[in-house]
């Protein structure tokens, strides 16, 4: 946590003075300089890209409209699906041929996504996997849409055939397409260490199989993106760079203390150090001390605020998504270093090296069976977290906000009591 915190603590300087210049000093913050919490454009204050309009470092500079491109497809296929219709088709024809169009596009996003994998020497997905995928949103029951992925037999070993899926309403957008590289993350983990008797099928560490889909999503540079025929070819622009930059950290650099402060939260309910009487006025001093955001009013205990988070009272455990965004950075530096790569780490594309790809199938391959410091230090030579390649890979944004920071009192001060809160073992 330390490490971060220097990048962290500029990034946040820079939204509240964005913050302050749009709402004015006594709206835009919280007394002691925190972030309102109503402000952050996310209900936990956990991902920030919704500041975007607020915070984009140059207007529209390198901007790359892949949600564009993707529509661009889909009506190519919503052509071809039309074409085949007989004159005067009627509504529900017409309707079947909309419905095929969508298909079509979710599963050439989706091939689009494989063809990363197999370009890295990883098998092709089983034809399972296109037979029984949830692709697009069925008309005929409510489903839960929130993008999964799931191995339903752990098959793979003594020649039974895996049965891997995933489950998403996908359309054409650019969020989207980046889930699909992230989920398939998961189904060639799977894949990959379903050789393992079963008690080794899993993820290294909780944190592990986030990281694999993460750590291909940050090798789709824009290089990557114009190779595959879906941007335009753009000038590397030291701006352009800082407004890709900026936008990876305001989802992905704001969150991490957000991922440590759930389960100081919940392990500290568990233990007792926080009893039941000052849940939520322990939960507020946490984030005030992480995070550096406040409620802009008073919230009591007549209010649950950390209830309002699926993991609090779902149970699920937190930690693995903060140590997922260390580790993503460190799969890419150790890849990346495999594959010979020798420029700026943010232009890092792995993408078709078969000695990175080598190296990422064994990873994923020793699944659960040996402790995950051995299999880290297989990829990146380390045992340890490191946050030193996610620190490496942000430079140049660093240097830009330490510049626009400049002669700005930054940091902020948490009320007494939750420096109390968040010292407590």
């Amino acid at each position: 946590g330390g490490q971060v915190k220097p990048l962290y603590d500029q990034l946040h300087c820079y939204t509240r003075s964005k913050l302050v210049a749009e709402y004015g000093t006594d709206k835009g913050q919280v007394e002691g300089g925190l972030i309102p919490a109503h402000l952050a454009g996310n209900m936990w204050q956990q991902d920030w890209s919704n500041l975007w309009d607020m915070v984009e470092p140059y207007k529209g500079a390198g901007s790359l409209d892949i949600t564009a491109s993707l529509q661009k497809q889909h009506q190519a296929n919503l052509s071809r699906e039309q074409a085949r219709l007989p004159a005067g088709a009627s509504t529900e024809e017409r309707f079947k041929a909309q419905r095929a169009a969508e298909l079509k596009t979710a599963q050439d996003m989706t091939r689009q996504a494989e063809q990363f994998y197999t370009g890295l020497g990883m098998p092709a997905l089983p034809d399972s996997y296109w037979a029984n995928t949830q692709f697009i949103k069925p008309m005929d029951r409510n489903v839960v849409c929130h993008a999964s992925a799931w191995d339903m037999n752990m098959g793979g070993e003594d020649g039974k055939s895996p049965d891997v899926r995933t489950k998403m309403c996908i359309t054409p957008t650019e969020e989207n397409f980046t889930t699909i590289y992230h989920e398939l993350g998961h189904i060639y983990y799977d894949l990959a260490y379903n050789v393992q008797p079963p008690l080794f099928q899993n993820g290294a560490n909780d944190g592990f199989h986030e990281a694999i889909g993460d750590t291909i999503v940050l090798a789709m540079t824009p290089k990557y993106l114009n190779s595959i025929g879906l941007v335009e070819a753009t000038a590397e622009s030291h701006q352009a760079t800082i407004n890709a930059q900026m936008r990876t950290a305001m989802s992905g650099v704001s969150f991490l203390p957000f991922g440590l402060l759930i389960d100081r939260w919940r392990w500290g309910v568990f233990d007792g150090s926080i009893s039941p009487d000052n849940y939520n006025k322990a939960w507020w001093d946490l984030k005030a001390t992480y995070q550096g955001v406040a409620p802009a009013s008073v919230r009591g205990e007549e209010f649950f605020d950390a209830g309002a988070k699926y993991h609090v009272p779902g149970n699920t455990p937190y930690l693995r998504y903060f140590l997922a965004r260390i580790y993503q950075y460190q799969f890419y530096k150790g890849l990346c270093d495999t594959a010979g790569f020798t420029g700026p780490l943010h232009e890092c594309s792995f993408y078709g090296n078969e000695a990175a790809g080598k190296k990422f199938w064994a990873l994923l391959g020793k699944g659960a069976s040996q402790p995950w410091q051995a299999t880290l230090k297989e990829v990146t030579g380390s045992e340890q977290l490191d946050a030193g390649p996610l620190m490496e890979y942000f430079a140049p944004l660093q240097q830009w906000l330490a510049e626009q920071n400049a002669g700005q009192t930054c940091g902020w001060s948490a009320p007494a009591t939750a420096t109390a809160a968040a010292t407590q073992p």
